[in-house]
């Protein structure tokens, strides 16, 4: 596809990043020049330096020829005109990243007229991320296919788990609830398991289950957990646009306790003054006296939010010390996360991966309707492994055929198959046909095709 990305800060170097080996022809457009010359130099793209909302540097750009526009700039305002400028030129995709909330209520009913067909907000984005695992309190992170009729879950094996210790042929036999363990992460080694892979105290485990079974499963293999009802934040976020607004507003809606430390005094006033039923403090929330006095002890989930990686994985350790059941740690620097599970820091998040993978799955959409086959796409453990939703809505030789006859690579799975209403955890004997949807985990990058799986 033809894809225009306009300002390179992190989000759009990321969003960089992951399109650039998938063959799309990209234009990138930014004002700083030394930032153009320095991407041009590592990947295989175009530049423009200019004004990304300029219809010249619009046109210069090769707008008026592209399938996608994505504005990511640190302005809502420029973004949102960019797209409409694309609009102009004939662009029938356009993403922009929308921050104010104040803005975002309004773009959405306006959309159309806008010219915006996905808005994409990091700090919303991450706080819905952080809500989830709340409300699921065993679960340190979940994807939805099938319209949320299955999910991909990543747990935690920790002690007393019923999976450790068990290969996967044994849990095949043990088990009551279907599920596929897709892929496994041990320390820094990724796997795609095989049946005699056993599983151990600390993996972090990616699985499939139907939603609807997702209870029974967690309850059968023991890591049930009362639910989270007092919740710390440490960083409120300068004004009630960042991360600890949006997500002490979503909690305090559902009746959690929430407390949230905030540094900043203008900040921590705005931020009492708007969220009426949570408790904000204005305070160092990296020192050790606050956090105590505070009734970090107490506390049944705690969120690291500052802007410094190293004080969100500081005070997350001392949260860990004091027992508190769920801890959740925002780290922006991905050379960071090699470290984080020796640390015992198991639970994080990234906006600007949570951006990208929304991204670059609406991306791999659209190639749907041109080409590619992939219908969803999510990106696991650091963006090291692909889990990919398929449509089998051509005729292929692979079809009704039980799939220990498949010739599938290695490090590949297929781990789940939807067939109407029917959701299936597949086994050897399993077979896909027509009209099935059908969801890969794979190391390898790129599939466009459910043919791709096969040697």
């Amino acid at each position: 596809m033809n894809i225009v990305i306009i300002g390179l800060g992190t989000i759009g170097r990321t969003i960089l990043s992951n399109l650039s080996g998938e063959g799309h022809t990209i234009t990138i457009i930014d004002e700083n020049k030394d930032k153009i010359e320095a991407l041009i130099e590592k990947y295989d793209v175009q530049g423009v330096v200019g004004n990304g909302a300029s219809i010249e540097i619009q046109r210069e750009a090769g707008a008026d020829t592209a399938d996608v526009t994505i504005a990511l700039t640190e302005s809502d305002e420029l973004n949102v005109f960019a797209c409409l400028v694309s609009k102009k030129l004939g662009v029938q995709n356009t993403i922009a990243r929308v921050r104010n909330p104040d803005y975002r209520g309004q773009i959405i009913e306006m959309k159309n007229e806008l010219g915006i067909s996905m808005i994409v907000n990091p700090e919303l984005d991450t706080a819905s991320e952080i809500f989830n695992q709340i409300s699921l309190p065993e679960i340190a992170n979940v994807e939805y296919f099938a319209k949320g009729r299955v999910l991909l879950v990543e747990i935690v094996a920790e002690k007393g788990c019923a999976l450790i210790n068990e290969t996967l042929i044994s849990l095949g036999k043990k088990l009551d609830t279907k599920v596929l363990i897709c892929a496994v992460q041990r320390g820094d080694q990724v796997i795609i398991p095989s049946g005699n892979f056993k599983i151990m105290e600390g993996d972090r485990i990616h699985l499939t289950s139907d939603a609807k079974e997702l209870r029974d499963l967690l309850s059968e293999i023991n890591i049930v957990k009362l639910r989270l009802r007092n919740i710390m934040i440490v960083g409120g976020g300068k004004g009630i646009s960042n991360i600890g607004y949006y997500l002490a507003d979503e909690l305090s809606k559902k009746k959690y306790n929430v407390k949230l430390i905030e540094s900043d005094k203008a900040a921590a006033e705005e931020l009492a003054e708007t969220l009426s039923n949570v408790t904000v403090i204005n305070g160092n929330g990296t020192k050790h006296d606050l956090l105590i006095e505070e009734g970090i002890e107490a506390m049944d989930a705690f969120i690291a939010l500052t802007d410094i990686d190293e004080e969100n994985m500081i005070v997350s350790l001392f949260a860990n010390k004091m027992n508190v059941r769920k801890t959740i740690t925002q780290i922006k620097n991905n050379e960071l996360y090699g470290m984080l599970s020796e640390l015992g820091i198991e639970n994080t998040v990234s906006p600007r991966d949570i951006v990208a993978n929304r991204i670059v799955g609406y991306i791999r959409a659209l190639e749907n309707s041109v080409g590619s086959n992939v219908h969803t796409l999510y990106r696991l453990v650091n963006n090291r492994v692909e889990a990919l939703e398929f449509l089998a809505k051509r005729e292929e030789k692979i079809y009704n055929k039980p799939l220990r006859e498949l010739k599938i690579k290695d490090n590949c799975l297929i781990a789940c198959i939807i067939r109407g209403a029917k959701v299936i955890i597949p086994n050897g004997d399993t077979s896909i046909h027509l009209g099935d949807s059908v969801i890969v985990v794979t190391t390898h990058k790129n599939f466009d095709d459910l043919t791709d799986i096969l040697e």
